[in-house]
């Protein structure tokens, strides 16, 4: 897969879209694939998009196609089943001991009644701890993806190669993929079941919200005021890395207390030196060539707590 081929990143596009423009912008006037994956059982209503971006639609039916292999290949359902069982597990654990470090690092960021020195040294070793929590969950959550694909080997199952083999015909013929929101787990598993990645050509990706969020190297779940639980951003896991150093924060001004210096600090370092960027509506970065440039207004997230308009990088 290609380094130099152009990835448009968007932030929501149910109220205000925008990749119209982007097609234009790349000179894509014939067919788009598009994953609609995350949208769930409500994947194949498309229409307003079509009537948007007015080229060719073909969606690859990436949900759909899962449930069909789940009805036909029971053993790999039970076992996918099993496998998700064991990720809950080891996320529920992450989140409890990731809470705990969390909050001391945030109390030490808040802090002004010490040293400067000896606080800026506990405040490192605070982030540090988080960050190695981060590495671990990952660590572990590769363990689990690599044990289940060395026995199941799905890619070999009839069924999944029928489905896989379907996807790559269709995207044969198309001169974009597009990657839409919604359920961000989803989206991914169902993704790397089938290998959409792996088997588009060598085209633009265009991919907004959760598609965005599923692109970068680490997929990061957060919402600082959520209905319930105590609001810390965790890592779920790995996304299919074909942007580096990017963190994608779709609906950022609704999810994130942006005006809390302290919040938006900490994520900065912690994931850091990834541009953390907020991906409202209207916002567009491209990624080309390993270079992450703003066609429109964009903001990242700064270790000082602040917002700052995003630059190329």
């Amino acid at each position: 897969m290609s380094e130099a081929r152009e990835i448009v990143l968007l932030g929501p596009q149910r109220l205000k879209p925008i990749v119209s423009g982007a097609l234009k912008r790349l000179g894509i006037s014939g067919s788009i694939a598009i994953v609609t994956a995350g949208w769930e059982e409500r994947e194949g209503e498309d229409r307003e998009l079509s009537e948007h971006v007015g080229v060719d639609v073909r969606n690859l039916s990436v949900y759909q196609r899962v449930e069909d292999i789940f009805q036909r290949d029971q053993e790999l359902f039970d076992a996918m089943r099993k496998r998700h069982d064991t990720m809950r597990k080891i996320q529920t654990f992450y989140r409890m001991r990731l809470a705990h470090a969390l909050e001391s690092a945030r109390e030490l960021l808040g802090r002004e009644d010490a040293e400067p020195e000896l606080l800026e040294s506990a405040r490192e070793s605070a982030i540090s701890v988080v960050r190695q929590l981060d590495t671990e969950h990952l660590d572990r959550v590769d363990e689990v993806h690599a044990e289940f694909n060395e026995v199941w080997r799905p890619g070999e199952r009839e069924h999944v190669a029928h489905h896989r083999q379907a996807i790559a015909s269709e995207m044969a013929e198309c001169q974009a993929l597009c990657i839409a929101g919604g359920h961000v787990a989803i989206l991914l598993n169902r993704m790397r079941l089938l290998d959409v990645i792996g088997l588009a050509p060598d085209i633009p990706i265009l991919a907004w919200a959760a598609g965005a969020m599923v692109l970068g190297e680490r997929v990061i779940l957060f919402h600082d005021s959520p209905p319930q639980g105590p609001g810390d951003a965790e890592v779920l896991e790995r996304g299919f890395g074909l942007c580096k150093d990017f963190v994608a924060l779709p609906h950022a001004s609704r999810r994130l207390r942006l005006e809390d210096k302290t919040r938006v600090g900490l994520f900065a370092k912690r994931f850091g030196p990834a541009n953390c960027v907020a991906l409202d509506e209207l916002c567009e970065v491209t990624y080309n060539g390993g270079v992450l440039r703003p066609e429109a207004l964009t903001m990242c997230l700064t270790p000082e707590g602040l917002l700052k308009e995003m630059e190329a990088a």
